[in-house]
Order: structure tokens, then C-alpha cells, then sequence
């Protein structure tokens, strides 16, 4: 027998004892909670996101499409990187400006192949403004979840207003539980027990959100 087998075993031994016309769970959980804290117009909304994303310390700069390959060229050149990752799906026009080699997100890239790579430029699912979080799905313009956690430098670009939400809930409404989602809120942090906050533990050092519209 499986562990999976044993699990679902378990599982309905529990439920034996359960008459049939009980309430479904999501029918028997109230789910009376706010789906947002206030009323906010779309430029309040977006305010709240930058706001929230300096206060987790990610940087935040604004462009509309015209501007942001020439953005995108300034940010990856004030780092310098010798190589910057490139997400299969991600629009050619966003790096028709920057000049540095592009790794291509494959597969067989090893750990260290990646650790080599300076900056990573991607997309998202979306944003939440109340919590000041980016979440990525996977999708070809994000590419695999580790490109976004070995190199040291992200770029994040988030349209806006299509991909701007003000809270959690209303997130969970368009994000597919069964895609690879990964939700950031600000750079890469951890602290010891006498608080000491390191970045880059766990992620990229320096998360640059690019919000475009």
C-alpha cells in the first residue's frame, strides 16, 4: 500500500460517521470577511501597492510602454550584469533597449549555471496592494519559480490597472491553486534573534517593480 493510499484511508475511515445530507464544508464555513479593507478609486489602489511595496524595501518606479525598455536599460545598467535571465514568454519590446548577454530559462540549467546570472527580468500574475505582494504563476513571461530566487537582481513588471488588486481575497478569485504560485513581499529577507536583518538569503537581494500604464 501507498502512502498515498494510506492517507485516503484514513481519510475515509473520518468520514464514516458522516451523514450524507451534512452541509458541504464550503456551504458549512461563514465567509462573511471583507473582501477589501475601504473603497478605493484604481489610482488609490495602485498608490497603496507602491506605498506598500517600499515599506517591504522593493524599489518602485513607474513607466508607460513607450518608456519601459529604456527603463529596463537604465536599472540593468546601473547593476552592471554581465547576464541577465530572460523568461521564454516574456514580451521582446520589454529588452529591445538593454544590451547584456540573455540566459535563456531551460530546464537543464544547473544551480550554479543560475547563481552566474546577475539580474532576471519577468512579468506576473498579479499584484496586491493592501499587502504590497507581487505573485508569480509560472507563466511563460515569469518562467520557472527558481530563475526568481537565485539571481540577485529582479525586475518585476506589473501592468496596471489589469493586474493590480487591492486584497487577498480578490486575489485568490483569479489565481489558479494549481499553478506553481509564489508570492513576494519585498527582497529577500530573514533576521537572527537579535534582529539582525540580512537580504538575499532566500531570494534576490534587490527586487526593482517596474508598474506600467
Amino acid at each position: 500500500m501507498s502512502s498515498r493510499e494510506r492517507v485516503l484511508g484514513r481519510v475515509r475511515r473520518a468520514l464514516a460517521d458522516v451523514p450524507r445530507d451534512e452541509r458541504p464544508y464550503e456551504e458549512a464555513v461563514p465567509r462573511a470577511y471583507l473582501r477589501e479593507h475601504g473603497r478605493r478609486t484604481v489610482e488609490e489602489t495602485v498608490a497603496l501597492l507602491a506605498e506598500n511595496l517600499a515599506e517591504y524595501r522593493a524599489v518602485v518606479h513607474r513607466a508607460d510602454e513607450e518608456e519601459l525598455p529604456y527603463l529596463i536599460m537604465r536599472l540593468l545598467a546601473q547593476r552592471g550584469p554581465q547576464y541577465v535571465l530572460v523568461p521564454p514568454g516574456l514580451p521582446p519590446a520589454w529588452m529591445s533597449a538593454a544590451d547584456p548577454t540573455r540566459v535563456h530559462d531551460r530546464a537543464v540549467s544547473t544551480p550554479e549555471e543560475l547563481d552566474r546570472v546577475d539580474s532576471v527580468v519577468t512579468g506576473c500574475a498579479l499584484a496586491i496592494a493592501e499587502t504590497g505582494t507581487i505573485v508569480l504563476d509560472g507563466s511563460p513571461d515569469q518562467g520557472r519559480r527558481r530563475i526568481t530566487l537565485v539571481p540577485d537582481h529582479h525586475i518585476c513588471v506589473v501592468r496596471v490597472p489589469e493586474q493590480v488588486v487591492s486584497s487577498v481575497p480578490q486575489a485568490l478569485e483569479r489565481l489558479d491553486p494549481a499553478r506553481p504560485l509564489t508570492w513576494i513581499s519585498g527582497p529577500s529577507a530573514t533576521s537572527d534573534i537579535e534582529l539582525d536583518r540580512v537580504e538575499g538569503v532566500h531570494g534576490p537581494r534587490t527586487l526593482e517593480v517596474v508598474l506600467v500604464g
